[in-house]
């Protein structure tokens, strides 16, 4: 009867501390390409994205091609994303957890000539 109550307990213990199916988090990824104002792509740019829950941020320097990618981003949650070339940076740009695309495009232009 003992070895009964403690396979209940441990049961109970597992069910209410596990998580959820409905809680589950939901992924998402982010890319785009850093260009200059007249569409030149600009490699070597540093783009930045922040986590406006926690503010943690996260950096990726553009390839060749000027393209970037993130992934692995908490659907539920609100990115901001800029772009840093040299002295320039462009405008900052929001990546709304209200946006359902599991993988937008998000092109950064710097005011450069």
């Amino acid at each position: 009867m003992v070895r009964c109550w403690q396979i209940v307990l441990v049961c109970s213990i597992l069910l209410f501390t596990s998580p959820r199916s409905g809680a589950q988090l939901t992924e998402r990824a982010v890319s785009g390409v850093v260009t200059d104002r007249h569409g030149n792509t600009l490699p070597k740019a540093i783009v930045l994205l922040e986590n406006t829950m926690d503010l943690s941020v996260r950096s990726y320097i553009t390839d060749k091609d000027g393209v970037y990618h993130f992934a692995g981003l908490n659907a539920d949650i609100d990115f901001t994303l800029k772009a840093h070339y040299r002295n320039y940076w462009s405008e900052t740009k929001t990546l709304s957890k209200f946006n359902s695309s599991k993988n937008p495009h998000v092109t950064l232009v710097i005011p450069i000539d």
